[in-house]
């Protein structure tokens, strides 16, 4: 999936569903970094794209909770 594609999908969640996905995310990056303690990780690229799309995720939680507080202040 093209990273505008995956994002648009992101951007469709509620934040219950953003939380799951983030902790998801963070729970494989977790058990990469341990096989890659341990030297036997398959894929070592997938690090660096699970810690951005992690970073991502989070930004876009940010703005779910910017947006609503500004709602609020309305």
């Amino acid at each position: 999936m093209k990273l505008s594609e995956q994002m648009k999908a992101f951007r469709g969640m509620d934040a219950s569903s953003l939380e799951a996905e983030i902790a998801a995310r963070k729970e494989e990056l977790m058990k990469l970094r341990f096989q890659q303690a341990v030297g036997n990780i398959p894929n070592p690229a997938r690090l660096n794209t699970l810690r951005k799309e992690v970073a991502r995720l989070a930004t876009l939680r940010s703005e779910q909770r910017l947006v609503g507080l500004a709602k609020k202040v309305k």
